[in-house]
């Protein structure tokens, strides 16, 4: 597999790795998480992971055979929760789906602010990862994206969504990627403290996604 040259990371730490009071599997996947996004993966060490959380470099080997298993791990988690966070909120929202879809993007918007650099090292170093476990990783997101397309065909079919056309045509495919990548790179800039909440953030991108596919208003 060729892999892409280092770039320039995108962001800097913002919280101190917590040395006490967490399981030490934990605590290795939160330096990860924090090293990676600071400096980029082919950079960081295990010496360097295991000083950033105050753990000797036996205790990773405990967990993870390889800094590759390392990768592989912080970003398959924090992809099947996101997965599972995604399934809850549709499922929690009823049979509309104007509800589906609003609640859908404001899972999947808060926890891209709330755990933005989570976000950014999934999705900057999975390019290091082998062919097999990139291959993984992709299904769960293709899994995410059918569950968007899903919620836009019924609402296509139900009268309840208007969306753009191309030649006459819808591509919900297409409308459903484009609503996924808008939403994953509020990760890219948004940072706590400015002025909107995450849950105010959430509930804009929701509206938007509604507006975006013509969605009728629930009291018709």
């Amino acid at each position: 597999m060729t892999k892409r040259k280092t770039v320039r990371p995108l962001v800097a730490a913002t919280t101190a790795i917590e040395r006490e009071g967490r399981p030490p599997v934990e605590a290795i996947r939160s330096a990860a998480f924090q090293q990676f996004a600071e400096r980029g993966y082919p950079v960081v060490t295990v010496r360097d992971i295991m000083k950033a959380c105050g753990l000797t470099q036996g205790a990773l080997y405990n967990h993870f055979r390889s800094k590759d298993e390392l990768l592989h791990d912080i970003i398959a988690s924090t992809q099947a929760e996101l997965e599972r966070l995604c399934l809850n909120a549709v499922t929690e929202a009823g049979d509309d789906p104007r509800a589906q879809l609003a609640a859908f993007v404001r899972a999947y918007v808060r926890r891209h602010c709330r755990l933005r650099v989570e976000a950014l090292v999934a999705n900057r170093e999975i390019g290091w990862l082998d062919d097999k476990r990139v291959a993984e990783i992709r299904r769960s997101r293709r899994a995410i994206r059918d569950v968007l397309v899903g919620i836009l065909s019924r609402g296509l079919e139900r009268g309840l969504f208007s969306p753009p056309t191309i030649d006459g045509q819808e591509d919900l495919k297409v409308m459903a990627m484009a609503l996924l990548d808008q939403c994953t790179h509020v990760s890219m800039w948004y940072g706590p403290g400015g002025r909107l909440s995450e849950d105010q953030m959430a509930a804009l991108y929701a509206e938007m996604a509604l507006r975006s596919v013509g969605a009728k208003s629930q009291t018709n």
